[in-house]
Protein backbone atom coordinates (compact mmCIF):
# COMPACT_ATOMS: atom_id res chain seq x y z
CA UNK A 1 0.00 0.00 0.00
CA UNK A 2 1.31 3.46 -0.86
CA UNK A 3 2.76 5.54 1.96
CA UNK A 4 1.37 9.06 2.65
CA UNK A 5 4.22 10.45 0.52
CA UNK A 6 3.42 8.25 -2.46
CA UNK A 7 0.61 7.92 -4.97
CA UNK A 8 -0.46 4.64 -6.57
CA UNK A 9 -2.08 4.26 -9.99
CA UNK A 10 -2.36 1.14 -12.18
CA UNK A 11 -0.31 -0.78 -9.64
CA UNK A 12 2.64 1.61 -9.89
CA UNK A 13 3.70 3.67 -6.88
CA UNK A 14 4.77 7.17 -7.89
CA UNK A 15 6.42 9.76 -5.60
CA UNK A 16 4.17 12.71 -4.80
CA UNK A 17 6.99 15.13 -5.59
CA UNK A 18 6.21 14.73 -9.30
CA UNK A 19 2.62 15.76 -8.68
CA UNK A 20 3.38 18.99 -6.86
CA UNK A 21 2.08 21.11 -9.73
CA UNK A 22 -1.39 19.57 -9.42
CA UNK A 23 -1.66 19.28 -5.64
CA UNK A 24 -4.70 21.57 -5.59
CA UNK A 25 -6.81 19.77 -8.18
CA UNK A 26 -8.04 16.82 -6.13
CA UNK A 27 -10.31 13.93 -7.12
CA UNK A 28 -13.69 14.01 -5.37
CA UNK A 29 -15.28 11.06 -3.64
CA UNK A 30 -12.26 8.97 -2.67
CA UNK A 31 -13.02 8.83 1.05
CA UNK A 32 -15.08 10.36 3.83
CA UNK A 33 -14.21 11.43 7.35
CA UNK A 34 -11.00 12.16 9.20
CA UNK A 35 -7.72 10.34 8.63
CA UNK A 36 -4.61 10.28 10.73
CA UNK A 37 -1.32 11.09 9.03
CA UNK A 38 2.25 11.13 10.26
CA UNK A 39 2.71 10.98 14.03
CA UNK A 40 6.48 11.48 13.87
CA UNK A 41 7.88 13.37 16.80
CA UNK A 42 7.84 17.10 16.21
CA UNK A 43 10.66 19.40 17.17
CA UNK A 44 10.26 22.45 19.37
CA UNK A 45 8.54 25.21 17.47
CA UNK A 46 6.89 22.81 15.05
CA UNK A 47 3.47 23.98 13.85
CA UNK A 48 0.81 21.26 13.98
CA UNK A 49 -1.42 21.42 10.90
CA UNK A 50 -4.74 19.77 10.08
CA UNK A 51 -5.66 19.65 6.38
CA UNK A 52 -9.12 19.46 4.80
CA UNK A 53 -9.98 19.44 1.12
CA UNK A 54 -12.35 17.85 -1.38
CA UNK A 55 -10.62 14.45 -1.64
CA UNK A 56 -8.14 12.20 0.11
CA UNK A 57 -5.68 12.54 -2.75
CA UNK A 58 -5.80 16.32 -2.62
CA UNK A 59 -5.23 16.28 1.15
CA UNK A 60 -2.23 13.97 0.76
CA UNK A 61 -0.76 16.14 -1.97
CA UNK A 62 -1.07 19.23 0.22
CA UNK A 63 0.44 17.31 3.16
CA UNK A 64 3.39 16.16 1.04
CA UNK A 65 3.99 19.70 -0.17
CA UNK A 66 3.90 21.04 3.39
CA UNK A 67 6.33 18.37 4.64
CA UNK A 68 8.85 19.26 1.95
CA UNK A 69 8.84 22.91 3.00
CA UNK A 70 11.75 24.47 4.86
CA UNK A 71 9.59 25.38 7.86
CA UNK A 72 8.98 23.16 10.90
CA UNK A 73 5.54 21.79 10.19
CA UNK A 74 3.84 18.51 11.16
CA UNK A 75 0.60 17.35 9.54
CA UNK A 76 -1.47 15.70 12.26
CA UNK A 77 -4.47 14.64 10.18
CA UNK A 78 -6.77 15.33 7.29
CA UNK A 79 -10.47 15.19 6.36
CA UNK A 80 -12.63 15.58 3.30
CA UNK A 81 -15.91 16.74 4.83
CA UNK A 82 -17.31 18.78 7.72
CA UNK A 83 -17.93 15.75 9.95
CA UNK A 84 -14.34 14.58 9.52
CA UNK A 85 -13.01 18.05 10.28
CA UNK A 86 -14.98 18.23 13.54
CA UNK A 87 -13.80 14.79 14.60
CA UNK A 88 -10.20 15.46 13.60
CA UNK A 89 -9.92 18.76 15.44
CA UNK A 90 -11.36 17.14 18.56
CA UNK A 91 -8.88 14.25 18.37
CA UNK A 92 -5.69 16.03 17.33
CA UNK A 93 -4.08 19.08 18.89
CA UNK A 94 -3.94 21.58 16.02
CA UNK A 95 -2.32 24.99 15.64
CA UNK A 96 -3.49 25.79 12.11
CA UNK A 97 -6.30 24.27 10.04
CA UNK A 98 -5.83 24.50 6.27
CA UNK A 99 -9.30 24.12 4.73
CA UNK A 100 -10.36 24.12 1.10
CA UNK A 101 -13.39 26.25 0.27
CA UNK A 102 -14.51 23.26 -1.82
CA UNK A 103 -15.01 20.20 0.36
CA UNK A 104 -16.47 16.83 -0.55
CA UNK A 105 -20.03 17.98 0.16
CA UNK A 106 -20.08 21.06 -2.06
CA UNK A 107 -18.18 24.05 -3.38
CA UNK A 108 -18.50 26.49 -0.44
CA UNK A 109 -18.75 24.12 2.53
CA UNK A 110 -15.33 25.26 3.77
CA UNK A 111 -16.72 28.67 4.70
CA UNK A 112 -19.39 27.18 6.97
CA UNK A 113 -17.02 24.87 8.85
CA UNK A 114 -14.58 27.77 9.26
CA UNK A 115 -17.31 29.73 11.06
CA UNK A 116 -17.81 26.75 13.38
CA UNK A 117 -14.09 26.47 14.11
CA UNK A 118 -13.76 30.18 14.87
CA UNK A 119 -16.71 29.93 17.27
CA UNK A 120 -15.33 26.80 18.99
CA UNK A 121 -13.33 26.59 22.18
CA UNK A 122 -10.24 25.09 20.55
CA UNK A 123 -9.98 27.93 18.01
CA UNK A 124 -7.04 26.88 15.79
CA UNK A 125 -6.20 29.54 13.24
CA UNK A 126 -7.74 28.87 9.82
CA UNK A 127 -6.35 29.29 6.32
CA UNK A 128 -8.86 28.88 3.51
CA UNK A 129 -7.65 27.58 0.15
CA UNK A 130 -9.55 29.26 -2.67
CA UNK A 131 -10.04 27.98 -6.20
CA UNK A 132 -9.76 31.60 -7.34
CA UNK A 133 -9.07 34.94 -5.69
CA UNK A 134 -12.18 36.65 -7.01
CA UNK A 135 -13.21 39.57 -4.76
CA UNK A 136 -16.40 37.92 -3.47
CA UNK A 137 -14.55 34.74 -2.47
CA UNK A 138 -11.73 36.65 -0.76
CA UNK A 139 -14.10 38.85 1.23
CA UNK A 140 -16.35 35.94 2.23
CA UNK A 141 -13.33 33.92 3.44
CA UNK A 142 -12.32 36.68 5.84
CA UNK A 143 -15.91 37.23 6.93
CA UNK A 144 -16.07 33.52 7.77
CA UNK A 145 -13.19 34.10 10.17
CA UNK A 146 -10.12 32.96 8.22
CA UNK A 147 -6.78 34.39 9.32
CA UNK A 148 -5.30 33.81 5.89
CA UNK A 149 -6.27 32.90 2.35
CA UNK A 150 -4.29 30.95 -0.19
CA UNK A 151 -4.95 30.46 -3.89
CA UNK A 152 -4.43 27.03 -5.48
CA UNK A 153 -2.23 28.49 -8.20
CA UNK A 154 0.38 29.64 -5.66
CA UNK A 155 3.50 27.62 -4.80
CA UNK A 156 3.61 25.02 -2.06
CA UNK A 157 6.62 26.75 -0.46
CA UNK A 158 4.53 29.90 -0.11
CA UNK A 159 1.83 27.82 1.62
CA UNK A 160 4.35 26.76 4.26
CA UNK A 161 5.28 30.40 4.82
CA UNK A 162 1.58 31.28 5.04
CA UNK A 163 1.00 28.59 7.70
CA UNK A 164 3.81 29.85 9.92
CA UNK A 165 2.84 33.50 9.49
CA UNK A 166 -0.75 32.77 10.52
CA UNK A 167 0.48 30.69 13.46
CA UNK A 168 2.38 33.77 14.66
CA UNK A 169 -0.84 35.78 14.63
CA UNK A 170 -0.40 37.51 11.29
CA UNK A 171 -3.09 37.93 8.62
CA UNK A 172 -2.06 36.41 5.30
CA UNK A 173 -3.21 38.01 2.04
CA UNK A 174 -1.52 39.85 -0.77
CA UNK A 175 -2.06 43.57 -1.38
CA UNK A 176 -4.61 42.97 -4.15
CA UNK A 177 -6.70 40.74 -1.88
CA UNK A 178 -6.51 43.23 0.97
CA UNK A 179 -7.85 45.90 -1.38
CA UNK A 180 -10.82 43.63 -2.08
CA UNK A 181 -11.57 43.59 1.66
CA UNK A 182 -11.13 47.35 2.03
CA UNK A 183 -13.37 48.01 -0.96
CA UNK A 184 -16.01 45.71 0.52
CA UNK A 185 -16.23 47.72 3.75
CA UNK A 186 -17.93 50.63 2.01
CA UNK A 187 -20.73 48.60 0.33
CA UNK A 188 -21.28 46.61 3.52
CA UNK A 189 -21.93 49.78 5.50
CA UNK A 190 -23.90 51.26 2.62
CA UNK A 191 -26.25 48.29 2.83
CA UNK A 192 -27.99 50.19 5.62
CA UNK A 193 -29.17 52.61 2.96
CA UNK A 194 -31.07 49.79 1.22
CA UNK A 195 -34.71 50.81 1.54
CA UNK A 196 -37.78 48.67 1.98
CA UNK A 197 -37.56 47.53 -1.62
CA UNK A 198 -37.39 43.89 -0.50
CA UNK A 199 -40.76 44.03 1.20
CA UNK A 200 -43.26 41.76 -0.48
CA UNK A 201 -40.55 39.99 -2.51
CA UNK A 202 -39.72 37.34 0.07
CA UNK A 203 -41.76 34.30 0.98
CA UNK A 204 -42.69 33.64 4.60
CA UNK A 205 -39.95 31.01 4.86
CA UNK A 206 -37.37 33.38 3.37
CA UNK A 207 -38.44 36.07 5.85
CA UNK A 208 -37.78 33.56 8.62
CA UNK A 209 -34.29 32.83 7.28
CA UNK A 210 -33.50 36.56 7.07
CA UNK A 211 -34.60 37.04 10.69
CA UNK A 212 -32.32 34.23 11.89
CA UNK A 213 -29.36 35.57 9.89
CA UNK A 214 -29.90 38.96 11.55
CA UNK A 215 -29.81 37.16 14.92
CA UNK A 216 -26.30 35.95 14.08
CA UNK A 217 -27.15 32.29 13.51
CA UNK A 218 -24.91 30.10 11.32
CA UNK A 219 -26.30 27.98 8.48
CA UNK A 220 -26.11 24.98 10.78
CA UNK A 221 -28.06 26.77 13.53
CA UNK A 222 -30.69 27.88 11.01
CA UNK A 223 -31.04 24.36 9.61
CA UNK A 224 -31.67 23.00 13.10
CA UNK A 225 -34.08 25.80 14.00
CA UNK A 226 -36.15 25.42 10.81
CA UNK A 227 -35.61 21.64 10.48
CA UNK A 228 -34.04 22.01 7.05
CA UNK A 229 -30.80 20.66 5.58
CA UNK A 230 -27.83 23.04 5.46
CA UNK A 231 -27.87 22.70 1.68
CA UNK A 232 -31.47 23.95 1.59
CA UNK A 233 -30.58 26.88 3.85
CA UNK A 234 -27.76 27.88 1.49
CA UNK A 235 -30.14 27.74 -1.46
CA UNK A 236 -32.57 29.99 0.41
CA UNK A 237 -29.77 32.47 1.10
CA UNK A 238 -28.69 32.67 -2.54
CA UNK A 239 -32.29 33.35 -3.61
CA UNK A 240 -32.69 35.98 -0.90
CA UNK A 241 -29.42 37.69 -1.93
CA UNK A 242 -30.74 38.00 -5.49
CA UNK A 243 -34.14 39.31 -4.40
CA UNK A 244 -33.01 42.03 -2.01
CA UNK A 245 -29.80 43.02 -3.80
CA UNK A 246 -27.25 41.89 -1.20
CA UNK A 247 -24.23 39.68 -1.82
CA UNK A 248 -23.37 38.16 1.56
CA UNK A 249 -24.63 37.45 5.08
CA UNK A 250 -23.32 40.69 6.60
CA UNK A 251 -25.11 42.85 4.06
CA UNK A 252 -28.26 40.76 4.51
CA UNK A 253 -28.12 41.20 8.29
CA UNK A 254 -27.67 44.98 7.90
CA UNK A 255 -30.54 45.00 5.42
CA UNK A 256 -32.78 43.16 7.88
CA UNK A 257 -31.91 45.54 10.71
CA UNK A 258 -32.43 48.57 8.47
CA UNK A 259 -35.80 47.25 7.31
CA UNK A 260 -36.89 46.50 10.87
CA UNK A 261 -35.97 50.02 11.95
CA UNK A 262 -37.78 51.41 8.92
CA UNK A 263 -40.94 49.48 9.77
CA UNK A 264 -40.79 50.61 13.40
CA UNK A 265 -40.35 54.22 12.28
CA UNK A 266 -43.19 53.90 9.79
CA UNK A 267 -45.48 52.41 12.45
CA UNK A 268 -44.50 55.14 14.89
CA UNK A 269 -45.32 57.85 12.35
CA UNK A 270 -48.63 56.15 11.57
CA UNK A 271 -49.51 56.06 15.27
CA UNK A 272 -48.65 59.75 15.68
CA UNK A 273 -50.72 60.69 12.64
CA UNK A 274 -53.66 58.59 13.87
CA UNK A 275 -53.46 60.21 17.28
CA UNK A 276 -53.34 63.69 15.74
CA UNK A 277 -56.28 62.87 13.49
CA UNK A 278 -58.28 61.67 16.49
CA UNK A 279 -57.47 64.85 18.44
CA UNK A 280 -58.52 67.07 15.52
CA UNK A 281 -61.77 65.12 15.11
CA UNK A 282 -62.58 65.46 18.79
CA UNK A 283 -61.86 69.18 18.68
CA UNK A 284 -64.14 69.63 15.67
CA UNK A 285 -66.94 67.74 17.41
CA UNK A 286 -66.69 69.99 20.47
CA UNK A 287 -66.87 73.12 18.31
CA UNK A 288 -69.94 71.78 16.54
Amino acid sequence: MASPTQWQRDGVVRPLEKLDLVWGLGIAGITHGSKKLSKSAGRAGTVKVFIADGSQLSCQLIAAAVRRGRYRTRVVGYATDAVGIREGLEEYETDVAVIGARLEEEALAGFDITREIVASRSKPSVIIILDSNKPAMVVEAFRAGASGIFSRDQSSDLLCKCIHAVHKGQVWANSKELHFVIDALGPALAAKSVSLRGMGLLTKREEGVVHLVAEGMTNRDISQELKLSEHTVRNYLFRIFNKVGTSNRLELALYAIDRREGLEQKNSHAAIEASAAGTNQASSSRRA
